[in-house]
């Protein structure tokens, strides 16, 4: 028998991926041999610093503060990791990918890296206020088939039985993932859904909204459906956002933001860290909103965000206080929590959540008064009503808020030099290449890539 013979036959390995999400909210990284991951445990994998400066067109911004220089390490967060074994094509290999910090090469956190910052965020939350950080990310999406199918009425059993079987593999796959999805839903858009997960604790839970859109991905691939988390995927579309849901509670676990006797039920502390977010905001939007198409969902009438203010079960307000029932007998504390709406999937999940807690963490400290809020739409209140109650208009172009952002004083001062460098860089290139596009283009253009 020849050597060739007796060989073994050939089966693909299980492969494993460090990950890491990027400062536009895409997910790069390396992959393995999974049998081999001990060997990675320590060190982790060689990273590039030039990778962060990466536009959404692929393109390394030209002006950057690392160029061809420098070396990196991709450090697994074990806990993190992400196993989906199987899925709708019995042929798919595993969806097993591991969430990592970007260190420099002798282990030093890295100053431009998104989920340091919120990891360090987290802990200052702790270690200065006592307090820890639960949040939950909505994401809704665009569903197509190869096929066009029929127009379904929005929120219908009709559009939910339409994709069913997407459903059922998705709320499987992100349950394996350990995701906890709460519910799958018709939303008002054709062909747009709707996933929510349970709130979970810290960077866990910006972890969690990068699994969502992998995982929804995998499934759509899997059943060679195209799906899109774009915040406008046509001009005419209806808009899909990012719901941040926020809470946070004491050391022993006790609910901080309800106060039955407060404004709007808001404790005191909930006041500041209401106002400081909304003091920011039109800052934030430079994170939170961070693409040229952004602005095409951040308008009125749009059950998005146009304006900095606060709002009562307002879907038109940037923040809103979400509605507790007693019908469920649980207490109301343990439900209250605040509902941020000026963001979409072209964020990067860790990015925004740190900043917005940056933004609500100067709120507490600076003792920042809540007067912006409405339980009115917005735009509706005339000019003078509108300043007498602090409510501002949020930029309406992504310059704009890159702008507000740069001369935000305490909120930009906070975030670390590198990772501002860096991002008002690719930001930048990122206007340069799509500043010629119309409205349609640029909807059609940011659908293909997120």
């Amino acid at each position: 028998m020849s050597r060739l013979d007796a060989a073994t036959p050939l089966a693909p390995l299980p492969v494993s991926t460090l990950v890491c999400t990027d400062l536009i909210g895409v997910t790069r990284g390396r992959s393995f041999p999974s049998d081999e991951l001990p060997h990675y445990v320590d060190a982790g994998c060689g990273w590039v610093p030039a990778n962060s400066a990466l536009t959404p067109q692929d393109i390394i911004a030209s002006v950057n503060p690392w160029g061809a220089y420098g070396d990196l390490r991709l450090i697994p967060d074990l806990a993190s990791r992400v196993t989906v074994d199987n899925g709708p094509d019995a042929q798919a290999p595993a969806l097993d990918f591991i969430h990592c910090d970007v260190r420099e090469t002798d282990g030093r956190p890295w100053a431009a890296c998104p989920r340091t910052l919120l990891h360090d965020e987290v802990q200052r939350y702790r270690a200065e206020l006592g307090l820890q950080v639960f949040a939950a990310f909505e994401h809704e999406f665009s569903l197509d088939t190869p096929q066009p199918q029929p127009d379904r009425l929005a929120f219908s059993l009709q559009a939910q039985r339409q994709q069913a079987g997407f459903a059922g593999w998705l709320l499987s796959a992100l349950r394996a993932g350990g995701v906890e999805p709460e519910m799958f839903l018709p939303e008002y858009g054709k062909h747009q859904y709707e996933i929510t997960c349970r709130p979970t604790l810290g960077v866990a839970a910006a972890d969690r909204a990068v699994n969502v859109r992998e995982i929804t991905r995998e499934i759509a691939r899997q059943m060679g459906l195209d799906v899109s988390f774009a915040p406008k995927t046509s001009e005419h579309a209806v808009c899909n956002g990012v719901h941040l849901h926020m809470s946070l509670q004491d050391l022993d676990g006790v609910p901080v933001l309800h106060d039955a006797g407060g404004a709007n039920g808001l404790s005191d502390l909930g006041q500041h860290w209401a106002a400081g977010v909304l003091h920011y905001l039109p800052a934030l939007c430079a994170i939170t909103a961070p693409t040229p198409v952004s602005y095409e969902r951040l308008q009125p009438h749009h059950w998005s965000a146009s304006y900095a203010c606060l709002g009562q079960r307002n879907r038109e307000a940037a923040l809103r206080i979400c509605p507790t029932v007693s019908v469920s007998g649980k207490p109301v504390a343990t439900q209250y929590n605040l509902e941020f709406r000026a963001m979409d999937a072209t964020a990067s999940p860790h990015l925004a959540l740190a900043a917005l807690l940056i933004a609500g963490r100067l709120g507490i400290e600076q003792r920042l008064a809540l007067t912006a809020v409405t339980d009115e739409i917005p735009d509706e209140l005339n000019e003078e009503h509108r300043r007498a109650r602090g409510i501002i208009a949020l930029p309406t172009t992504l310059a704009q808020a890159l702008d507000c952002l740069r001369h935000s004083g305490a909120l930009f001062e906070a975030l670390p030099g590198p990772l501002v460098e860096t991002y008002f860089a690719l930001k930048a290139q990122e206007l340069a290449l799509t500043q010629a596009l119309s409205p349609a283009e640029l909807c059609e253009h940011y659908a293909r890539i997120y």
